[in-house]
């Protein structure tokens, strides 16, 4: 209740508007956030057309259910092995440099599935895929902590990944257009997909580099007085957070609270990607548009997707603002992880179209919604290099849910008929993922 408290007061009082601190924030948001979330949309969007290629992309590459949610989820195979080597240089060298690296290697990478010729080379070229953008989203994370004090963290994490509703509510009806494009100069609708949603991320990989501050120090547009404010209350959270919880790479690495964070993310990321890397294929089921890329068919579905990507968005905001305002974070977490267990419900209770739109909106609130106070919570007991290899290993940990969740709803799809069995199992995580969450103290 104290820290509540402490970081209610920190937040009014950065409000104030001569505050050098507060205008540092409020330019940081604005210069920063813009670009980073366009970084995210573009990162996010590549990792999940996949979904929308399969459409059309399972029928000619000869992929069964199974094939394909092991391709999709190997991804994040690569992804994890990845992760905390690209942090800890990320640290080193600094984020401009390798964030840059990272955006033009996945851009590559992301044309290059356009090749896929079977089940082998997809599932390949996604692993290869994971490789190059390992290190993006915690790289990021990381940053974020180079720029905004705790009590600004939740709501700037919170406006960062509404990049990723985003990327699935503008990115849906310009993959089902691009699907459209089948036969153009000899290629299909799916290879398409990922040649002009790969080049993107090379073009933004070069305009990193040269924008991209590494950190306040190189930032042009704060004044020194800024500068320093900004300087000196980062300094003073670090020291605190040293002197109470984790700061040494060991500690980082071997702390119970990252293992069980990194299990919480585990299951939500389960949750995320099962339900992504399926959903347009749960919805053409229902309305009858089947496999194949037909226009009308996949253009219903992109505006069906697009439904619960809104209801997403909304989550993500409303209560990761909530969360600042509030200075907590267990109950919010804890809410969201409820959103997404109905919404699980609903989705294995449902036949309809109606009911499978209510229950994926559902459960897209409660997965959205929970990614601000989570890693509010989680970044506010880590700092140096812990913070640096805790937040990767947290999100390695939790993207093996990202392999887990696609392939098993492939699994469970290819061996009963439907996707019931496999909604019940990720509403029964919801459930785990809710016991440390309760018991821990922020």
């Amino acid at each position: 209740m104290n820290q509540d408290i402490k970081r209610t007061s920190f937040a009014k009082e950065c409000l104030v508007s001569d505050n050098p601190l507060a205008t540092a924030v409020g330019k940081a948001q604005w210069r920063l956030l813009p670009f980073l979330i366009l970084l995210y949309i573009v990162a996010y969007l590549d990792r999940i057309n996949v979904s929308f290629a399969a459409l059309g992309m399972n029928q000619e590459l000869g992929l069964s259910q199974t094939a394909y949610g092991f391709g999709a989820g190997i991804f994040f195979v690569g992804y994890v092995l990845f992760e905390v080597p690209s942090n800890l240089i990320l640290a080193k060298v600094g984020p401009r440099l390798w964030i840059a690296r990272i955006m033009l290697s996945w851009g590559v990478a992301t044309v290059a599935l356009a090749l896929a010729s079977g089940p082998a080379s997809f599932a390949g070229l996604r692993f290869l895929l994971g490789v190059a953008e390992a290190g993006f989203f915690p790289g990021i994370i990381l940053y974020l902590t180079y720029w905004f004090p705790l009590a600004y963290r939740a709501r700037t994490v919170a406006l960062f990944m509404t990049a990723t509703p985003l990327a699935g509510l503008l990115g849906s009806p310009v993959s089902g257009w691009i699907m459209t494009l089948h036969e153009v100069l000899g290629l299909s609708g799916w290879q398409w997909l990922f040649i002009l949603e790969g080049i993107p991320a090379v073009v933004l990989g070069l305009v990193v580099y040269w924008r991209l501050p590494n950190g306040p120090a190189e930032a042009a547009w704060l004044t020194p007085e800024e500068k320093q404010a900004l300087a000196e209350a980062l300094d003073a959270e670090k020291n605190a957070i040293a002197s109470r919880h984790l700061s040494g790479l060991r500690q980082g690495l071997v702390s119970p609270a990252v293992w069980l964070g990194g299990f919480v993310y585990f299951c939500m990321v389960v949750a995320m990607y099962g339900l992504v890397m399926w959903l347009p294929q749960v919805i053409a089921g229902v309305i009858g548009a089947g496999e194949g890329g037909a226009a009308a068919g996949t253009m219903q579905v992109s505006l069906l997707v697009m439904i619960a990507y809104a209801f997403a968005m909304a989550g993500m905001v409303l209560i990761g603002t909530s969360s600042d305002r509030r200075g907590e974070r267990r109950w919010h977490i804890l809410g969201s992880l409820g959103l997404c267990l109905l919404g699980m419900l609903v989705l294995a209770s449902g036949a309809g179209v109606v009911w499978v739109v209510a229950g994926a909106s559902l459960a897209a609130m409660g997965i959205w919604g929970m990614i601000a106070p989570f890693w509010g919570m989680a970044t506010a007991v880590l700092t140096g290099q812990a913070a640096a290899a805790g937040i990767a290993l947290i999100n390695s940990l939790g993207n093996l849910g990202g392999f887990a969740g696609p392939y098993v709803m492939g699994f469970v799809k290819a061996q009963t008929g439907d996707f019931t069995g496999a909604f019940l199992c990720i509403a029964v995580l919801m459930v785990l993922a809710a016991v440390p969450v309760y018991l821990a103290r922020e």
